[in-house]
């Protein structure tokens, strides 16, 4: 291929034309399309990026949509250069900073994407404009290689990797304190208590938090984890429920952001022995409401901050959303209908329980019915409940909160968990009193929480009175459906682990994770609820005695129509929409 001087809107489409990827009689009008996009382009633009608005679909099968990355995909072929997608999550942008500036980088349209013993590996969108190569190696001392990369991906990691490493860079030379302090636990207790050289305030503080944010918001996190460590803080994200390490930054910086968040989110800021809690609102960069749950916690190397973050649009869901079947969502709405009653929702942390409440709840909340809560947080502010706070700095328990609620005319009553006697008999107390109750529990299967609720030492007669369902539930990874593929069968063992208890029909095909820009090449994108649903018929009342047996109440819920989570699990594997490594990791047999 001869190669020429630049690559523009003439070398790209005779290109395009080679390849029979644009036909003859549609070059010109595509051309002129380009052109007046570059034309009328605010500052420079990419030649590739001005195509990429045509919208132009190939004329090769499958007739792909040339978007920006399939066009930098191909050009990357065409120059024979690796195509190199920029993921931040693994780029150490304060070393890679250092190699050039940002005006530098910003003139010849580059960035330096990975610094190693003897290479350093730069991203270009303009293979054939090199003059810059002789210099870069002389001054990094290193060979360079060179890759192709999305052109508006390389223009905004500029922006954002060189404005961040300045901003820890100057944050820790103006908060310089002596590390070597750090490696002796006592001292570092001390230094913790009394430093007074972090300014929570400071500019470059201000950016690398916003920038915390709006990167989480970004990959869909649902948790940040800011951990102190002996020589440096680890920032961690756990996206579709899996941790990944995002960055690391000096300790001192750490400490100096965790000051800024504790500040914003109303916490003592001083106070570093014991733990708090704290909560913040704020916008994602498309204007979105979220809002972020904070709790600290002292550890050996200072303290330890989590942000779980919140979003309003999760509790706006119908139940097919959050993964109901259409047999079980018509069951839930019935039992939620229901007068009065108690319902309990069960699952470990983090199973999704309470987004299934609060979605219930949300429907529920129209301007004829009361709906009180007593949480323990308040996991998020929602205007159409009346929300209580447990309190147990002034006795206010969940049992004080529910008896303070009864008081407060209300139809439906949700409690945030039922841990003790006291807090079961007041929720019961509700439920005979002729109020829905909603609460949760920590079982491992739904027909468990029975036998817990007897072993807090509930009054079998009372259950058999005032219970009408109960629901657990798990979350598993949902397959990305932009990469998703086609695996051929699954094995008899796997099969007979997943949905043989049910005799199911094994289905011809499954699918696999690939990996793809939309999933951040984890093959997963999203999660989706499964669930086990109990509803309290006569067969099942009868059952519940002093000595009730659990296994005769797993096979009376199967009677009246419950699926097991792990049959749950098989079905979605049936459709498609997760793997069955998923599933048997996230349940047990029974």
């Amino acid at each position: 291929m001869h190669k020429p001087k630049a690559l523009d809107l003439q070398t790209i489409f005779s290109w395009l034309l080679a390849d029979g990827i644009v036909e003859k009689s549609t070059v010109k009008p595509h051309f002129a399309q380009a052109q007046s996009v570059l034309k009328n382009a605010v500052g420079s633009m990419h030649p590739l990026t001005a195509i990429a608005q045509c919208k132009i679909v190939s004329a090769k099968p499958p007739h792909k949509l040339l978007t920006l990355d399939v066009l930098s995909e191909w050009c990357a072929t065409k120059v024979g250069l690796p195509f190199f997608r920029i993921d931040p999550l693994k780029i150490d942008f304060t070393k890679v900073a250092d190699v050039m500036s940002a005006s530098y980088a910003a003139r010849f349209n580059i960035l330096p994407v990975e610094l190693g013993p003897g290479t350093l590996v730069v991203a270009t969108a303009d293979p054939f404009r090199t003059e810059w190569q002789d210099e870069i190696a002389r001054i990094s001392r290193r060979r360079i290689e060179l890759v192709i990369a999305n052109p508006l991906d390389i223009a905004q990691y500029i922006s954002q990797f060189f404005s961040l490493a300045k901003s820890i860079r100057d944050a820790n030379k103006s908060s310089g304190q002596d590390l070597a302090l750090r490696n002796n636990f006592e001292q570092l207790v001390e230094l913790g208590k009394t430093n007074k050289q972090v300014d929570a305030n400071d500019q470059h503080i201000v950016n690398i938090v916003d920038w915390l944010w709006g990167y989480a918001f970004d990959q869909r996190a649902s948790d940040i984890h800011l951990e102190p460590k002996r020589d440096a803080g680890a920032i961690r994200f756990r996206i579709d429920g899996v941790l990944h390490q995002v960055y690391q930054v000096p300790a001192v910086v750490m400490i100096a952001m965790t000051a800024r968040i504790k500040l914003l989110g109303r916490m003592d800021v001083i106070e570093k022995r014991r733990p708090q809690d704290g909560r913040i609102k704020t916008r994602t960069n498309d204007g979105q409401e979220v809002e972020l749950r904070l709790s600290t916690m002292p550890t050996a190397f200072g303290e330890k901050l989590v942000m779980r973050i919140f979003d309003p649009e999760v509790v706006v869901k119908t139940l097919p959303e959050l993964g109901f079947p259409a047999d079980d969502a018509a069951r839930w709405d019935a039992l939620t209908k229901r007068a009065h009653g108690i319902i309990l929702v069960t699952g470990p942390t983090g199973s999704g329980k309470t987004t299934t409440l609060y979605t219930t709840l949300k429907a529920l909340a129209t301007s004829e019915v009361n709906v009180c809560t007593v949480e323990d947080p308040i996991e998020m502010v929602e205007a159409s409940f009346n929300q209580m706070q447990v309190q147990p700095g002034i006795d206010l328990s969940f049992a004080d909160g529910v008896r303070a609620l009864m008081r407060q005319d209300p139809d439906i009553i949700m409690v945030g968990e039922i841990r003790d006697l006291e807090t079961a008999e007041m929720a019961i107390q509700a439920a005979l009193t002729g109020h829905l109750v909603l609460s949760t529990l920590h079982t491992n299967d739904a027909p468990s929480a029975v036998m817990r609720l007897l072993e807090l030492g509930v009054p079998y007669y009372l259950l058999e009175a005032t219970l009408i369902g109960i629901m657990a539930q798990r979350l598993v990874r949902t397959l990305c459906p932009h990469c998703k593929s086609p695996d051929g069968e699954l094995s008899d063992d796997v099969w007979s682990a997943l949905g043989g208890a049910w005799n199911l029909p094994k289905p011809a095909t499954v699918y696999r994770p690939i990996g793809c820009p939309e999933c951040r090449q984890t093959g997963f994108r999203g999660r989706t609820g499964l669930y086990e649903l109990v509803t309290v018929t006569e067969g099942f009342s009868r059952l519940l005695q002093e000595k009730t047996d659990l296994a005769a109440l797993r096979q009376q819920s199967v009677a009246d129509g419950m699926k097991p989570l792990r049959i749950a699990g098989a079905y979605k594997v049936i459709d498609g929409v997760t793997t069955a490594e998923e599933v048997l990791k996230s349940t047990v047999a029974h």
